[in-house]
């Protein structure tokens, strides 16, 4: 059958298991494989920006709820300017002054992004970030991931299961193939992103470019 909706997901989680006594668990595999694989996976599916608005004398502003990584943080003055980022001790050792001006560097204190200088007027900050995998749900049917791998969901899923049910040699069968599985959605996205030529970096983000 196939496996291209959350709906079918469960189904064929269900399948495979072939019991009656795990009836509507599968939910909870499917969500739990789903958290690892936010903890490895970084596609171009995650990618998203957003903008929010600075306001004078307040140097703070919140994160995006479903961010992991911050790729750039920028104000779209004209021109663009790219702000640096620093630790939060790094960032008030180099800018001390209570003073307010265009920020040129900030931070990540908790759920928040930290400026520095203090905004001096009501800038429009610009945000590219990782984001969380689409949860799959009653509400979100499908994501990329599912539409592209539905064997990592599958296999992750079961490997949950049969870790739920102590049985070890399936569960590391199906995590096994999990591994494989997220191994080559990291390929893909390599090859989608930088083509067949040599990686470089850049010193200057610490991003591969």
């Amino acid at each position: 059958m196939a496996i291209t909706t959350y709906t079918e997901l469960k189904t064929a989680v269900d399948n495979w298991l072939a019991r009656t006594d795990l009836s509507g668990r599968s939910p909870e595999f499917i969500t739990l494989a789903e958290a690892r694989m936010n903890r490895e996976l970084e596609t171009r599916s995650q990618e998203k920006r957003t903008t929010a608005t600075l306001v004078a004398s307040d140097a703070y502003v919140s994160l995006p709820t479903d961010l992991r990584r911050i790729r750039e943080v920028r104000l779209n003055t004209s021109p663009i300017t790219v702000l640096n980022y620093h630790s939060p001790h790094a960032i008030d050792r180099e800018y001390p002054s209570a003073g307010t001006g265009k920020p040129v560097a900030y931070s990540i204190i908790g759920t928040e992004i930290y400026f520095r200088p203090t905004p001096d007027s009501g800038y429009t900050a610009e945000i590219m970030y990782v984001a969380d995998i689409d949860a799959l749900g009653d509400a979100t049917a499908t994501n990329n991931i599912l539409a592209r791998h539905p064997d990592a969901y599958l296999h992750g899923a079961l490997a949950e299961a049969f870790g739920y049910l102590m049985d070890d040699q399936r569960r590391g069968f199906h995590d096994a193939h999990f591994g494989q599985a997220i191994a080559a959605i990291k390929t893909d996205e390599d090859k989608a992103k930088y083509g067949s030529g040599a990686l470089t970096y850049s010193t200057d983000y610490g991003e591969v470019r």
